[in-house]
């Protein structure tokens, strides 16, 4: 995360995404594979520690290994070949005001109902516990049905799944980096993978 002061003169928080250069390793036809996509890869890899399969692979689309393989779903049989490189500066092209972006988010473990869900704790009221404020207390009911609910919530594993963030603003565009600035946070730690959707 960073900050940019906007036209305003107001300050806003954004998230600074290495967007490319990204490499047209295949393309999927409805004839050959029933449906139409592109898949991309991104970021170097050693090749000794590359599979055979996957050598394979990226010596058909005349590219070097790369670590992150990605599908978007469209036709693009037309437009792009094996090999082709998709830079920022084609999201610069379009005049995309807004993208979404789909990432996996921070794990953080076993977590209890207050970091979790957010609940208050009883302060020094009972409500079914005695002297553990940020306990859950009683979730159960009465002779009927004498069990808890199925997706009551308690605590458990949190984080470490997919997320998708809506309608981040683009603030910039640095295509001679790869650089692409959007409002607002974006799902996982720093460096980690993120697919962003125009």
């Amino acid at each position: 995360m960073t900050s940019v002061f906007g036209a305003d003169g107001k300050n806003m928080p954004c998230t600074v995404i290495e967007a490319g250069p990204c490499v047209v390793t295949q393309i999927r036809t409805v004839e050959k594979d029933g449906y139409a996509a592109v898949q991309l890869a991104y970021d170097e890899k050693k090749e000794k520690q590359t599979s055979a399969a996957l050598k394979g692979h990226f010596e058909k689309a005349g590219t070097s290994p790369k670590k992150k393989l990605v599908e978007f779903p469209a036709d693009f049989s037309r437009e792009l070949q094996l090999g082709d490189v998709i830079t920022v500066q084609d999201i610069l092209d379009n005049e995309v005001p807004f993208v979404d972006v789909v990432g996996t988010s921070k794990g953080k473990g076993f977590q209890g109902v207050v970091h979790r869900y957010h609940f208050q704790g009883v302060g020094g009221k009972t409500h079914g516990q005695h002297n553990r404020l940020r306990h859950p207390g009683s979730m159960g009911a009465s002779s009927w049905p004498s069990r808890v609910f199925p997706g009551m919530r308690m605590a458990g594993h949190m984080g470490n799944e997919r997320v998708k963030v809506f309608n981040l603003k683009v603030v910039k565009v640095i295509p001679e980096h790869n650089l692409l600035v959007v409002k607002g946070s974006v799902p996982g730690a720093k460096g980690s993978y993120v697919i962003v959707e125009a």
